[in-house]
């Protein structure tokens, strides 16, 4: 299981890494991150189809894969030179999350049949939607939303002190956790592991705003440390609520991981539930927290 993980990790995080750095140079419309949204919702879309389908039960991945993609559309629409730019604008996503609303109300009623299917057809299909196209479009939108110059160190700042955040909360738990958190839902997380999400994820926030603000943007400094520090032990919080809530799905449905997609890790699910969660909230901190410090405003 280490072994798979670790070899896993050396694979994905150069991979990432190269194509971030890619992206960046090829403008501001981010066509590899648009590209890889996109896999993402599609794969994550397949994973939670399959998770929440039963026999009375039944999500279409297509459908819900159509309207995830649309949200992701709608997030990359005003970065584009169809609509005039703006420098951080979802305005559209609400639309596009309405819309599929009403298409997945419409394939509901064309389907029916017989009592007892279509409401839990679509409102799995609404879970779908909004826990992997909603979610995934604001997390998206950290690209612009300190500038389309530092789209990476606000993207870097939510994947860092997330998965360091699942760090310390795995060490922490691991080496000092007595007191189970939520024992029915998920026996190996502890309040000292919420300890370690929290120390965890200020500590990786901390080292790579410190670093790498000024090595990607020109001139700027770094956030003060306790404003790093506490932005870090917010999205490490997060991320471990994200953790337990993609495990409520998973243990309703009486499955360990979402599917067999990444040795070591389990599906794409389980890999991005605590980056999931916690990007809307690293979304609202970058505009309520002065961690933009180059923009002179500090938003």
């Amino acid at each position: 299981m280490l072994g798979s993980r670790v070899l896993v990790s050396a694979i994905l995080i150069p991979s990432l890494a190269t194509a971030f750095w890619l992206d960046a140079r090829l403008g501001d419309t981010a066509p590899l991150l648009f590209g890889l949204c996109v896999a993402l919702a599609l794969r994550s879309t397949y994973e939670l189809t399959r998770l929440l389908r039963t026999e009375t039960r039944v999500p279409s991945p297509a459908l819900t894969g159509c309207c995830n993609v649309v949200l992701i559309g709608a997030t990359w629409l005003p970065h584009t030179p169809l609509i005039a730019p703006r420098p951080d604008s979802p305005e559209l996503l609400m639309p596009a999350f309405i819309c599929s609303v009403l298409v997945l109300l419409l394939a509901g009623a064309l389907r029916y049949r017989e009592p007892g299917r279509s409401m839990d057809t679509l409102g799995a299909e609404l879970i779908i939607v909004a826990y992997v196209g909603l979610l995934l479009s604001i997390t998206a939108q950290l690209r612009w939303v300190a500038g389309a110059n530092a789209g990476y160190i606000v993207l870097g700042s939510l994947v860092i002190s997330a998965k360091c955040g699942d760090i310390g909360a795995y060490t922490l738990g691991r080496l000092l956790g007595r007191r189970k958190m939520v024992p029915r839902l998920s026996p190996g997380k502890t309040w000292m592991g919420g300890l370690g999400a929290l120390a965890g994820g200020g500590l990786g926030a901390l080292a790579w705003l410190t670093f790498a603000t000024p090595a990607i943007v020109d001139e700027a400094t770094a956030p003060a440390w306790y404003v790093s520090l506490l932005y870090g032990a917010l999205i490490g919080l997060t991320g471990l609520i994200g953790d337990l809530s993609e495990s409520l799905i998973k243990r309703d449905v009486g499955v360990k991981d979402s599917a067999s997609f990444l040795p070591g890790f389990g599906g794409l699910l389980d890999l991005l539930d605590s980056v999931l969660y916690a990007g809307p909230i690293a979304w609202l901190l970058w505009h309520l927290l002065p961690l933009a410090t180059w923009n002179g405003t500090g938003q």
